[in-house]
């Protein structure tokens, strides 16, 4: 698994809204390739990596565009496995 992330730019003035109780939503996007297997596969693979992200937007920052792109491997792992995959990539992004 690979995640990239792209924080927010800290300046207000450039924010397209003009509500100053306003704050970007944090965006999540997948990729998942042909190579992880068929659609069957690839669709189990985006729903559970779709629900891993559910429980860990809250700790990244606000406005911030994360994309996770699963691997070949992704297809025969558990879900705990994803879990600790996607904690171990968003450790990586986030601390640098």
């Amino acid at each position: 698994m690979v995640v990239h992330l792209v924080t927010p730019n800290v300046d207000k003035a450039t924010s397209s809204f003009s509500d100053p109780g306003f704050t970007d939503p944090v965006r999540v996007g997948f990729v998942v390739s042909r190579a992880v297997g068929p659609a069957v596969t690839r669709n189990r693979v985006k729903r559970r990596l779709r629900h891993l992200m559910r429980e860990r937007v809250a700790s990244l920052p606000v406005g911030s565009l994360v994309v996770v792109r699963a691997m070949s491997g992704a297809a025969g792992a558990t879900y705990r496995d994803l879990g600790e995959a996607l904690d171990r990539c968003l450790g990586r992004v986030v601390s640098s």
